[in-house]
């Protein structure tokens, strides 16, 4: 008879428990599970709603059981449903009847609930220390690129030469924002539903607060109703990791178009490449291609968790078990997607002199002759025109503005002196962008600065976090 049963007159059919059972992908859960129920019991004890005896020996069994499905010493079974029943199952078989008092004063919605806050916060941590050795990657690259010069693009078309080392702080500036916005839902991710029971509360006189202390929550929910049916923490996470993936697949279209022979401004290491299996000179970036792959399934989760609670009525249905799947399947893919663009960000060759020689040979400095004219007091409307016809001509004549004879160019202006092509070089035309957050180099050695001041806050937060899982038992089991 399952643990639920007593009130049924047949065993539930097959097809059933088949169908309805998570724990072939719950089990994720399974350290947090037991991380709640340890401090549940130790609450229950403290409440004198089961002697203080009981409480130690279901907690000594509990840790058992944590050390048994961790060496996999155990089946976990569909008939069992859940991790949750799996884990009260192994107990009682351990304990013997006193397990069963475990569950005394709370219900599987909201230990489920506090379940996925447990692993939700815990996946955020790691995913932000990812994060933050990407940006740090990319810095690397800044600081070693801060004299070499990129074709900056407008859609798809050449529009401004910037520093390399701009580009790269771009991503840095990028990721930061996705930092921030998970260390921002942890406050909402790091409460204890525990205690709301079903959906009303208990009868029992459970200390709530004493639970969220001992797992170190910030607090607890503060409605039973909500606190079983809430998943926005979890849409939330969804939405962030939908932002992060995007980003890694924004760099990964550039990482993949700079590495073609058209491009050749990057090569990326043989580690993080692979090759064809008919064409013997192929070296394939797989790596960014696959994490541009992978952004449609995050962004997939994110419309099927909206869509499943979009129609639920309070407090816990069934369909919420649809949770769960999504939500590691993007954790784990944005984990993996990170933890390889570290090292491959870190270890790419950046073609400095291809990338000048690119420079050279466009118009991308256009504009500066357009601002040139400017500063000859001439309107900005009327200089564009003129540069217009510049390039025209350039074109026509298959020259760059660079060739143009100092004749060529007073064709368009007398103001044009010997004094442009300085102007118009392209170290000169980056380092004239000296605004906050400009390309020059003393604005993109700003950014770095700037950068470093955020990652010693980004440092100081992980480690405040880690320090406060790594407090709990059983982590990382």
């Amino acid at each position: 008879m399952k643990l639920w049963g007593g009130r049924f007159t047949k065993p539930t059919n097959q097809l059933v428990d088949e169908y309805t059972a998570s724990i072939t992908f719950d089990q994720k859960l399974a350290q947090f599970d037991i991380q709640g129920s340890l401090a549940h019991v130790k609450m229950l004890a403290k409440c004198e709603i089961i002697s203080q005896e009981d409480s130690e020996q279901i907690a000594k069994g509990l840790l058992v059981v944590a050390e048994k499905i961790a060496n996999d010493q155990v089946e976990l079974t569909e008939e069992n449903e859940d991790i949750h029943m799996n884990v009260e199952k192994l107990l009682i078989d351990e304990v013997g009847p006193v397990g069963g008092k475990l569950h005394t004063g709370r219900s599987r919605n909201d230990q489920v609930a506090l379940d996925m806050r447990l692993y939700l916060r815990d996946a955020l941590v790691t995913i932000s220390q990812l994060l933050f050795d990407v940006q740090q990657a990319l810095v690397k690259q800044a600081e070693a690129n801060l004299d070499t010069v990129l074709p900056g693009y407008t859609h798809l078309q050449r529009a401004q030469p910037v520093l390399f080392a701009h580009h790269m702080m771009a991503y840095v500036f990028m990721f930061q924002r996705d930092l921030e916005r998970l260390a921002d839902s942890w406050k909402r991710v790091n409460k204890s539903p525990l205690g709301a029971g079903a959906l009303a509360g208990t009868s029992f006189p459970i200390d709530r607060e004493y639970v969220a202390e001992q797992l170190n929550f910030d607090g607890i929910t503060e409605n039973s109703l909500d606190s079983v049916s809430d998943r926005d923490f979890v849409v939330e996470f969804l939405a962030d990791a939908s932002l992060v993936i995007m980003h890694l697949s924004r760099l990964s279209e550039e990482l993949v178009q700079w590495s073609s022979a058209e491009f050749n401004f990057i090569e990326l290491d043989d580690a993080f490449c692979t090759g064809s299996s008919m064409m013997p000179q192929k070296k394939n970036p797989d790596v960014p291609e696959l994490v541009r792959g992978k952004t449609g399934r995050v962004f997939g989760h994110l419309s099927g968790m909206l869509t499943t609670l979009k129609g639920l009525p309070l407090a816990y249905n069934k369909d919420m078990q649809e949770d769960k799947e999504g939500m590691f399947d993007t954790v784990e893919t944005i984990k993996g997607a990170l933890a390889l663009f570290a090292p491959m960000i870190e270890t790419m060759e950046v073609k400095k002199e291809t990338m000048y020689q690119a420079v050279a040979k466009d118009y991308s400095n256009a504009t500066d002759l357009a601002d040139y004219l400017v500063g000859k007091d001439i309107p900005f409307r009327e200089a564009h025109a003129i540069v217009g016809q510049t390039v025209l001509y350039s074109i026509e004549q298959n020259k760059y503005l660079l060739d143009l004879s100092l004749e060529e160019f007073m064709q368009f202006s007398d103001q044009i002196a010997e004094d442009i092509y300085q102007v118009l070089s392209p170290k000169a035309v980056v380092n004239a962008r000296n605004v906050a957050g400009g390309t020059a180099k003393n604005r993109v050695e700003d950014q770095l600065k700037q950068a470093n001041a955020l990652f010693e806050q980004n440092q100081a937060w992980i480690e405040k976090k880690i320090q406060q899982i790594d407090q709990l038992l059983l982590t990382n089991k």
